[in-house]
């Protein structure tokens, strides 16, 4: 039979040897004017660029092995129970025409309890050699019992050592010693463009340890929806249900990340995942180790996103920053020289983009620590000197919800009295113009204004009646920018749309 097949292989080689030398002579002999197609011949690759990708293969290979060992599996059971009744039980029980004759049916069923154990799976990642491993909240939450195997397949009882939902973030301890942990990078250094791998157990425990690979996509993504404090780097590394609490790395081996959600319509990777920042995690895990809760740093301002429309009206260069549109009483933004309008921009030389960038940073930030604070004010740049108290847990640090903003103005005030003030439930003793009346698909209406509301400034200059009002709108002209300050509730909020 082997000899068969032998004989066979090596007469078909010997035919596809003579097939190859008849077309080559046919290339040659039978166009022999036709010098490109018979010299055209695929270049070969230059050794300095097979150097450098196999280069670049071996870095991704040694990484990969340096990095799984200080990664783990998180498993966690909970324990469900429910109540129910036999479906078969007594079936004239309640019966009025059984009940006629019978009289009424008196045994009373005790209901059965059933307990059901709900599985779940995540990743984390090892960042201390006597057992520390930082994971998601998600992965954890609820869970009556919490297991992590390691690299050397062993499964070990965790202890929850805190957690934190507001960033996703929680600390788990084993009982072992002399483990290999990641050290953490600065992700504050980390640029778009960057290589990454994430490494985690997708899936199954029987996908343990997988390594897949891409690039930083984006820095600072905030508003996913993910978390109260949100400064998400979006990477395009492929993330599954799974990964949840595997660390993202960088080229050195650092812990750059922990792998957090992914954006998707079908339930699986479609090249939008997203990792918690290893800054946030560093400060939020020591805190939760030495505190057993997140200490945060508070500035006590209300913060709102700039639309195109407000730049206009604040002449800003660009939407990007944090608007401060109220400052909390006895904070720290009040005892310092921080204003209502300030735009921040940066907090210790880090560029603030949105508001969501800014109350990471500062809830980052140690309580007692200086900051230096960049903010446009009338178009130029000052720095204040801060320095940050305490984030209670009754302080909300979250910016204000305005809702869409664009064109246009349309809606009807009057002065302040004592009808509206208890219609509206204003303050008598505040000064400005009461909004009666918004019309729908308007400017104003889209920007979030609504009827109560009370106007105290109009493009940067003081309403305290309806005279003020009317004439600062008398010198608008057709398309001119809005910028309105209002107070509702307890909160002053701005807003600006586009005069028609």
């Amino acid at each position: 039979m082997t000899s068969t097949v032998v004989t066979k292989l090596k007469r078909y080689q010997l035919f596809t040897v003579a097939v190859v030398v008849i077309a080559i002579t046919i290339g040659v002999f039978s166009y022999p004017g036709d010098t490109d197609i018979a010299t055209a011949q695929v270049e070969p690759i230059k050794e300095y660029s097979l150097s450098s990708l196999r280069d670049l293969n071996q870095a991704f290979i040694d990484i990969a092995a340096a990095v799984k060992p200080a990664v783990v599996t998180v498993s966690t059971e909970r324990i469900l129970r429910q109540r129910h009744f036999n479906p078969f039980g007594f079936p004239f029980a309640n019966d009025p025409f059984f009940e006629r004759f019978f009289g009424p049916y008196r045994y009373k069923e005790q209901p059965r309890e059933r307990e059901f154990r709900q599985q779940g799976l995540g990743s984390g990642v090892i960042i201390d050699s006597d057992g520390y491993i930082v994971t998601n909240n998600h992965v954890i939450d609820e869970a009556d019992s919490v297991f992590v195997r390691t690299f050397d397949g062993k499964k070990h009882r965790a202890e929850i050592v805190g957690a934190d939902p507001k960033t996703d973030i929680a600390v788990l301890k084993i009982d072992e010693s002399d483990l290999e942990h990641l050290t953490f990078g600065n992700s504050d250094k980390l640029r778009v463009g960057e290589i990454v791998l994430a490494i985690g157990s997708p899936m199954s425990e029987n996908l343990a340890h997988t390594v897949t690979q891409g690039i930083v996509s984006a820095k600072g993504r905030s508003d996913v929806g993910l978390a109260e404090y949100e400064d998400f780097i979006q990477t395009d590394a492929a993330i599954n249900p799974g990964n949840s609490g595997g660390p993202l790395v960088n080229l050195d081996g650092e812990l750059v990340g922990i792998n957090t959600a992914i954006v998707t319509r079908s339930g699986g990777y479609q090249g939008i995942g997203f990792a918690v920042p290893s800054n946030m995690v560093q400060s939020i895990m020591n805190s939760l180790i030495a505190e057993g809760r997140v200490i945060r740093g508070w500035l006590g301002v209300y913060i709102q996103p700039i639309s195109d429309q407000m730049a206009a009206a604040l002449d800003l260069e660009d939407t990007h920053g944090a608007l401060v549109s109220e400052i909390a009483d006895d904070s720290p933004a009040r005892s310092a020289d921080l204003k209502e309008g300030d735009v921040i921009v940066s907090v210790n030389g880090r560029t603030i983009a949105s508001p969501g960038e800014l109350q990471s940073a500062i809830a980052s930030t140690s309580p007692g620590t200086d900051v230096e604070i960049e903010v446009i004010r009338d178009g130029k740049h000052k720095s204040i000197d801060i320095t940050l108290g305490e984030l209670s847990d009754d302080l909300s640090g979250r910016s204000t919800d305005l809702g869409p903003v664009d064109q246009r103005l349309g809606f009807s005030v009057q002065s302040l009295n004592r009808q509206l003030a208890d219609q509206y439930d204003l303050n008598l003793n505040l000064e400005g113009v009461v909004v009666v009346g918004v019309e729908e698909g308007t400017g104003a209406s889209r920007a979030g204004l609504k009827e109560g509301d009370l106007i105290i400034q109009l493009n940067r200059q003081k309403v305290r009646s309806l005279s003020d009002f009317e004439e600062i709108v008398a010198d608008l002209d057709s398309g001119s920018s809005i910028l309105l300050r209002i107070v509702r509730g307890d909160r002053s909020l701005y807003l600006a749309f586009e005069l028609s």
